[in-house]
């Protein structure tokens, strides 16, 4: 009998198939034991699978603490906690209050082109965020800890095979957008890449993946060396660039001040970018700080080396406009329809090659930028904010030459 010090049953959610068969072998199954196991734990969603009366994998995800659902026409948006381990050291942890921590997850119903509904995840990679920006609710926790690759990975074993669906569904897209800044927890965010993309276990496509910073130089080269791997060629890139000049982003985002947007586009520009691929340029709009038509001109300017306008017939960029969804106690309201309309129309006429960001999960603090656990900073839902709507229909002006 295998002594039980060195029996611990194995958690496949943080390893690769190949990693698992390895590990099951060492403790003395078989290769064929290993993959099965590995196989019904991501495909069945079985949590403890046993082999000749031993326990072979013991999946761990983080227990769902509190599930909310938006109705959309696209379908249902579900937000959910997962409680995972606190903090055992540090001044955090001698504070108190930090024994037992949670991570948000959600799940968005999205329509295609052909009418086939398919769901992504966003899924967060730390709780809690370091990077300060303005009009984030994560930032306003503050980094409390890094997230393992295993419980990255238990976000879509939740999503996939725990929390109650309303409606039939299997998670064909993942995004890392949830709360924390991927590129300041690499390893693990890259050790989960791996596992999702198995194809022995949850099967999703590099193409299928996207992985959002707020645009650290240091990460891009990272996350490039991955890219440049076989079967990775296709991994999505999502920069939150949320404004036009470094005026502006120096004051929305703090990373600007050390890593300013004409470094930002060098790094970007050497990033590797495969056939009819794209980088997705993410813009937060917030009336009155960054929707000018003007902004919009800067904006277009700093993106022509991506755009089809810079020399390649196939754009090398996209815009993806996302209305701003307020923060607790945000100086800014939401822009109005309108307003959104109006931006998105002087981008077009400048060139860029555009894309909106369908709102959801705005009602239940699930939307872009309002992830941030209640149980470590007091939340309260909010009702977003109009205003003046007298400018509103402006008519758009292109952009001087």
């Amino acid at each position: 009998m295998v002594p039980e010090t060195h029996d611990k049953p194995t958690d496949p959610l943080g390893m690769t198939s190949e990693q698992f068969v390895e590990a099951s072998v060492r403790r003395g199954f078989s290769e064929g034991q290993g993959l099965r196991a590995y196989r019904e734990v991501f495909r069945l969603g079985k949590q403890v699978v046993q082999s000749g009366g031993r326990i072979i994998a013991k999946a761990q995800p983080g227990q769902i603490a509190r599930v909310q659902q938006e109705k959309t026409e696209e379908g249902t948006t579900t937000k959910f906690l997962q409680q995972i381990g606190g903090l055992r050291s540090g001044r955090l942890a001698e504070r108190g209050g930090f024994e037992t921590l949670q991570v948000e997850s959600v799940v968005i119903p999205m329509v295609g082109r052909r009418g086939l509904l398919s769901h992504s995840l966003c899924v967060s990679s730390q709780v809690g965020c370091a990077m300060g920006c303005g009009f984030c609710e994560t930032a306003q926790m503050g980094l409390i800890r890094n997230l393992t690759a295993a419980e990255i990975v238990g976000q879509w074993f939740a999503a996939t095979h725990l929390t109650d669906a309303s409606e039939p569904r299997r998670i064909s897209n993942i995004v890392f957008m949830g709360m924390g800044e991927p590129m300041d927890n690499f390893e693990a965010v890259c050790q989960a890449i791996r596992v999702l993309c198995d194809h022995q276990g949850a099967g999703i496509g590099a193409s299928n993946i996207a992985v959002s910073t707020v645009g650290r130089i240091d990460g891009l080269a990272r996350l490039a060396e991955l890219v440049r791997e076989p079967g990775f060629h296709r991994l999505g890139l999502a920069v939150s660039i949320n404004a036009p000049n470094d005026d502006i982003r120096d004051a929305l985002m703090p990373v600007n001040r050390g890593m300013p947007m004409g470094a930002l586009r060098e790094a970007l520009l050497a990033f590797p970018v495969r056939g009819g691929g794209k980088i997705c340029f993410e813009y937060v709009l917030i009336p009155g700080v960054n929707d000018e038509q003007s902004h919009a001109c800067e904006l277009a300017g700093y993106l022509e080396p991506f755009s089809a306008n810079g020399g390649t017939r196939v754009p090398r960029g996209l815009v993806n406009v996302i209305p701003y969804n307020p923060r607790r106690d945000s100086p800014w309201r939401a822009p109005l329809e309108q307003e959104v309309e109006r931006f998105i129309g002087w981008l077009i006429d400048a060139g860029l090659y555009v894309k909106r960001r369908r709102t959801k999960g705005r009602d239940l603090m699930g939307a872009c930028g309002q992830l941030g656990t209640a149980e470590i900073r007091a939340r309260r839902l909010i009702t977003p904010t109009v205003g003046d709507t007298s400018n509103a229909a402006a008519t758009p002006r292109r952009c001087a030459p």
